[in-house]
């Protein structure tokens, strides 16, 4: 299997109130072993007063995972719809910031 270039699925960047960059990218790339899901994602959301990051992605080895402040938890991933839903969330009960 050919692998194909990524392509570019999602992408969204913004800046709130001078103090927030939020970021979401997802890739659509050859499924294989380093990427089952045929995917690959980054979203984050980083304060730049406090210091506080929310970032999900899927990097080989890890796959699915979330790291908040620094914490690293495994990610269920189900489909790119429930994973933006499921950023946006986080980043509202952990940053207080609606997205």
């Amino acid at each position: 299997m050919t692998n194909m270039k990524a392509i570019l699925r999602y992408a969204h960047k913004l800046r709130i109130q001078d103090r927030y960059v939020v970021e979401l990218v997802i890739h659509e790339v050859s499924q294989t072993r380093r990427q089952p899901l045929g995917l690959k994602y980054r979203l984050v959301c980083t304060d730049f007063k406090t210091g506080s990051r929310v970032l999900m992605d899927n990097h080989h080895p890890k796959g699915p995972h979330i790291h908040i402040d620094g914490q690293e938890v495994p990610y269920e991933f189900v489909n790119e719809e429930k994973l933006i839903s499921d950023f946006k969330e986080i980043v509202l009960e952990r940053m207080r910031i609606k997205l």
